[in-house]
């Protein structure tokens, strides 16, 4: 069985853990095809939106601790970078990247959700930066959940295990909608077809301000987002979208 399946269709680009039987979760095969993945969609001028779910009844319960226990101390430290991986495929994608969480969502499995631009979860998805429960701890997945809701939150969480039901995270800010099981898959894909549908160019604009403005002092902040704005507004969808607005018509954005 594939640990990863991909699809693309109508600028949506589907990303599947396929673990089921194994809780989705992270071997070598799966996070490396993980993050082979997400660059192809990257790559892929077609694909507007990627999509990242989980094939069964959970979304991803982290890491395989069996793989783990099988490495030796000094191969330790490699497997770990491969199991993170998909944090740097995730930060420099320039599409916006959907999380699709049902059941469990756990330490690396939370982390990989946090790391996406929206999560849509069902009412029965949990979520836990657990790894404290083994006698480890959730650095890059509570990293994660501290970009979030704030890194003395997010400590508490880790040094806990404590466990986010779905309306807790959407409480906290990390959810962006909580829906039934049964209507994960349209919820999101409505989310998708929305978001699919705007400018290429106005999101990738998005996503790069946030991040050249995270951190600066508000002056460095505001030059800098002013910079990527003016050259957005210079844009042929800049000026289709103004004058479609105007017009009273839909635009049709060309992502240049």
């Amino acid at each position: 069985m594939t640990a990863i399946l991909t699809s693309v269709s109508d600028g949506i680009g589907t990303v599947t853990l396929n673990r089921p039987d194994a809780m989705n979760t992270f071997n070598v095969e799966l996070a490396s095809g993980l993050s082979d993945a997400l660059r192809t969609m990257e790559a892929d001028t077609s694909v507007r939106v990627v999509i990242i779910s989980g094939a069964g009844k959970n979304f991803s319960t982290g890491i395989d601790l069996k793989e783990y226990l099988s490495k030796e101390r000094h191969e330790i430290r490699d497997f770990l970078a491969l199991m993170d991986r998909h944090n740097h495929a995730l930060a420099a994608m320039t599409k916006p990247v959907i999380a699709s969480v049902q059941g469990y969502a756990l330490a690396n499995g939370t982390g990989l959700a946090l790391a996406c631009d929206f999560i849509v979860a069902s009412d029965d998805a949990v979520f836990g930066t657990t790894a404290v429960n083994v006698g480890l701890i959730c650095l890059e997945p509570g990293y994660q959940l501290a970009r979030w809701i704030g890194e003395k939150r997010a400590l508490q969480y880790v040094l806990t295990g404590d466990l986010i039901p779905a309306h807790k995270g959407k409480e906290l800010g990390f959810v962006y909608e909580v829906t039934s099981r049964e209507h994960l898959e349209e919820t999101v894909g409505n989310l998708a077809k929305r978001l699919a549908s705007k400018s290429p160019l106005s999101l990738k604009t998005g996503k790069r301000g946030f991040a050249s403005m995270s951190g600066l002092p508000v002056d460095r902040a505001v030059e800098a987002g002013g910079e990527l704005f003016a050259a957005l507004a210079a844009s042929d969808d800049g000026r289709e979208g103004v004058e479609a607005f105007l017009a009273k018509r839909p635009a049709v954005f060309r992502g240049r």
